[in-house]
């Protein structure tokens, strides 16, 4: 995991430099710097895969192209024999995307089986690609001069832009082909009806989803929060890695904290955990939503536990598994209840496809912000596309609506019965926040104040005093005016 900066200007050394600094969380094992007449790459790097030969920017052996790359190739080691070992100098997965490039500048990312935002220089082009559901960040602007720039997060690019842009997720540019979809979550009409074969398929792809991302140069630990969703990642990762690292957060008042420690104590996870206070919590905001490069109220609550969960567990571990994805692909969120079949097959399409600007961008950054790399298993595309193909009425059972039944099923044969039927807690609340960021907002706020300040843009509304407290920590950060549009909305909040 990484941090990468560009700009289509050769000898832009001082402001790729100034866009790197800004970065350096990301990547506190090292940078470099590349460039020609025609582009200047920048890179900070968090050492996974290689630790002794993955520099970068990486050049081929013939000094065609340079790579910056962030990310993970969980399908590298596969790739290097069907390319042939001899053709490779180091052991990383960059390596592997370099050739692969070679080889087919458009067609090689749909070989990929991995997280990733790169970016390749060859001559006087470029080619920019983003993983199929964004779980790793990129964005892009134009300069004045119009010159191109990209970078992991928008700070980094607002360092050499004013105007910054998401790059889409599933999507490749070239500056010479222009920009393509490679991947579309676009599920056709489910199929996968009986019980047991839509258990039987999660269980297999949620294995080896989580197999293939405990591979590392590194130690690997896994989030425990004692919730279904990370209490299957474990459950899974114990079975190939032992001894393993878990790790929850919480105050003193925690529900999860009970269930975390009976998860650890089942599987045998050397367990760790860290109690925060309110106070913490507060005091923590402007770092967090720094960070965070967000505003939005579910997203910032969720954040600051999160916050201090990589950084425990990033004293223990270098990578961490995550089990975030699955409250979207399996109706996990109450909301979603008072839905129609239909309606709530387009709202779970909706909410996955919107992951790359919400729940993926608070664990990206939060994790980051301590040089953590996270991996999220249930959002590994085999698993993502069979959970499409499961009907609806197998995720939010009838009659009782309970969320993410099929699920459960799957765990009702590896986790106890008190963690399988658990009902769900949204992560603040299981840790411990509850709505006391809300009641401090509410005293910090008033009606009159909350009134006049609501409206943050044409159309763009604030919905409580509690986002107004984040937006106005937010604004006093960035220039919050021309970031609306990157700014993405949970549904659920």
């Amino acid at each position: 995991m990484c941090g990468i900066t560009g700009i289509s200007e050769g000898s832009e050394v001082q402001t790729v430099e100034r866009m790197m600094a800004s970065l350096r969380h990301r990547g506190p094992d090292g940078g470099g710097l590349w460039w020609n007449e025609h582009y200047t790459l920048g890179h900070k790097r968090l050492s996974i895969i290689d630790l002794e030969g993955g520099a970068q920017p990486m050049g081929d052996s013939e000094g065609r192209s340079r790579i910056v790359f962030n990310g993970e190739i969980y399908n590298y080691p596969n790739l290097r024999k069907e390319l042939g070992e001899d053709r490779f100098s180091t052991q990383s997965d960059t390596e592997v995307i370099l050739h692969l490039y070679l080889e087919d500048p458009i067609g090689h990312v749909e070989r990929l089986d991995g997280m990733f935002a790169y970016a390749i220089v060859e001559g006087n082009q470029v080619t920019l690609t983003r993983d199929p559901l964004g779980i790793k960040p990129l964005y892009v602007g134009r300069r004045d001069d119009g010159s191109f720039v990209f970078a992991s997060e928008i700070e980094a690019a607002l360092k050499a832009c004013d105007n910054v842009q998401e790059f889409p997720p599933g999507h490749l540019y070239s500056s010479i082909t222009g920009m393509a979809r490679y991947y579309d979550l676009n599920p056709g009409p489910p199929y996968v009806a009986d019980v047991e074969t839509a258990k039987r398929g999660i269980s297999e792809r949620l294995d080896e989803a989580v197999s293939k991302r405990l591979i590392a140069d590194v130690p690997v630990g896994v989030f425990l929060s004692g919730g279904l969703d990370s209490s299957l990642t474990a459950a899974f990762a114990r079975r190939h890695k032992h001894p393993l690292d878990s790790f929850s957060v919480g105050t003193a008042e925690s529900p999860d904290r009970e269930y975390a420690w009976q998860v650890a104590e089942f599987l045998g996870t050397r367990h760790h955990e860290y109690i925060y206070t309110v106070k913490e919590a507060i005091e923590a905001l402007p770092e967090v939503i720094r960070y965070l490069e967000s505003f939005d109220c579910a997203l910032v609550r969720s954040a600051i536990p999160n916050f201090f969960l990589a950084r425990l567990a990033r004293g223990y571990v270098k990578v961490a598994l995550s089990g975030e994805g699955s409250d979207e692909l399996f109706a996990g969120y109450d909301y979603l209840k008072g839905l129609s079949p239909d309606a709530l097959e387009e709202e779970l399409i909706y909410i996955t496809r919107s992951l790359h600007n919400t729940n993926l961008q608070r664990c990206d950054r939060m994790s980051m912000a301590h040089g953590l790399e996270v991996r999220v298993p249930f959002l590994d595309v085999k698993l993502v596309d069979w959970a499409f193909r499961i009907p609806v009425s197998l995720k939010l059972s009838a009659p009782n609506g309970t969320e993410k039944w099929i699920l459960r099923k799957v765990a009702e044969d590896i986790l106890p019965e008190s963690i399988v039927w658990r009902k769900k807690s949204k992560f603040a609340i299981g840790a411990g926040l509850g709505e006391a960021l809300a009641q401090f907002a509410e005293k910090e706020i008033s009606d009159a104040q909350f009134s006049r300040e609501k409206e943050i843009g044409d159309g763009v509304f604030l919905r409580s005093k509690e986002e107004l407290m984040y937006y106005r920590i937010f604004r006093e950060q960035y220039p919050a005016d021309k970031l609306l549009p990157l700014i993405g909305r949970s549904r659920s909040v």
